[in-house]
């Protein structure tokens, strides 16, 4: 496993640009202290982790026309935003390029930006991971969120999700209906109540 590590990461230091790459060495190393934590598969956070940001620097047209060419679906929103397109295009690639078979650790690269209800462990690890990392900027409720990641993962990823819904809401940027569909089944899940 080390040497397919060390072989993905020299084809991502390629691809990336060098914050993007310190990024992702940052979600995979973070990925694999939570997988520690919640007892999950350590080689599995450290690939998903490494490989969820492969599709990250393609330039916007270019996201748009590799979905049609691989017969991806790109909704109104992904139009929009092209930049969510990554996550599902990663995916690809992570099983295309880098010939990962692993389908947990593909549905972890896919649902890495916009969340989904019934996320698997895997995929909660790496949408934290992402947000957490120890490189990322230093969001609102960053320290609190750092903490809920190693001691509540569900309670960690409702914060998230609805930190990030007032995010995009507050700067009047269009919302993934997935993520919405996220926050409403972990609100319900955890028992919420409306704020």
């Amino acid at each position: 496993m080390k040497q397919k590590i060390s072989k993905i990461r020299r084809r991502l230091k390629a691809d990336l640009d060098r914050e993007r790459y310190e990024h992702t060495l940052g979600v995979m190393y973070t990925a694999a202290a939570l997988a520690m934590r919640y007892d999950e598969d350590i080689d599995q956070a450290l690939i998903a982790g490494l490989l969820h940001d492969c599709a990250k620097c393609i330039a916007p047209d270019t996201k748009i026309k590799l979905c049609d060419r691989y017969h991806l679906s790109v909704s109104d929103i992904e139009l929009a935003n092209p930049s969510l397109l990554h996550a599902k295009l990663g995916a690809y690639l992570a099983a295309k390029k880098f010939r990962v078979r692993d389908k947990d650790v593909i549905d972890a690269i896919a649902s890495h930006t916009t969340g989904r209800p019934h996320m698997t462990l895997l995929e909660k690890i790496i949408y934290i991971s992402d947000y957490i990392e120890p490189g990322r900027e230093e969001l609102p409720n960053m320290a609190v969120v750092r903490k809920l990641a190693f001691s509540d993962i569900d309670e960690c990823l409702y914060r998230i999700l609805k930190d990030s819904l007032v995010y995009l809401e507050s700067k009047n940027m269009p919302v993934d209906p997935m993520t919405e569909k996220a926050y409403q089944y972990y609100k319900e899940k955890l028992g919420k109540k409306e704020e």
